[in-house]
């Protein structure tokens, strides 16, 4: 199944610039490297925001993170890099910002037109590039916080007076030991 626009709209809920610029750099990446939608961890994605356009990413890659196979590095920049495990081939894929035409962000539908219907190269550039292979997804065990009873992944856990507390808990314990 290959997700139309329309598709990613119903995912996300509302058409936006941020979706549009997304959308376009998911469809050239996976273009790039000739795949499809990853079904299980074949596809790796590397984000460099939490913007809008994530979303379409994750529609068309099938990268997420229930799945451990989407990572998110708080850049603020649109770029992504998608890895594929099978290939061992990534491609790093940035928006190119600086080709927008002078006032076209004035008009929202008009700009959605424009990032939807330029030619690739204005939209985005690609650049093969070699990462070193992300970790598959691993399944850790949960454990009670001490303090407030939820269940914790075992390694976002602190040591707080010799019990074992969720991060939540020990950064509250800190901050009221420091007053």
């Amino acid at each position: 199944m290959d997700p139309t626009y329309n598709d990613i709209i119903a995912f996300h809920g509302h058409s936006c610039p941020g979706l549009a610029i997304g959308y376009r750099m998911s469809k050239a990446a996976l273009a790039f490297l000739s795949e499809s939608r990853s079904a299980d961890e074949e596809l790796v994605a590397i984000v460099e925001n939490n913007a809008c356009g994530v979303d379409a990413l994750q529609c068309l890659s099938g990268c997420t993170f229930g799945k451990g196979n989407l990572i998110f590095k708080d850049y603020g920049k649109h770029v992504y890099t998608l890895y594929d495990r099978t290939s061992k081939r990534g491609v790093r894929v940035v928006f190119n910002d600086r080709y927008v035409p002078a006032g076209m962000r004035q008009d929202r539908e008009q700009f959605i037109t424009w990032l939807l219907s330029a030619p690739e190269g204005t939209v985005v550039s690609l650049k093969e590039v070699q990462i070193d292979e992300p970790e598959p997804a691993r399944i850790m065990k949960t454990v009670m916080c001490s303090f407030c009873g939820e269940g914790v992944m075992i390694t976002r856990t602190r040591e707080i007076h010799g019990k074992l507390a969720c991060i939540p808990c020990a950064e509250k314990i800190e901050r009221s030991s420091a007053v």
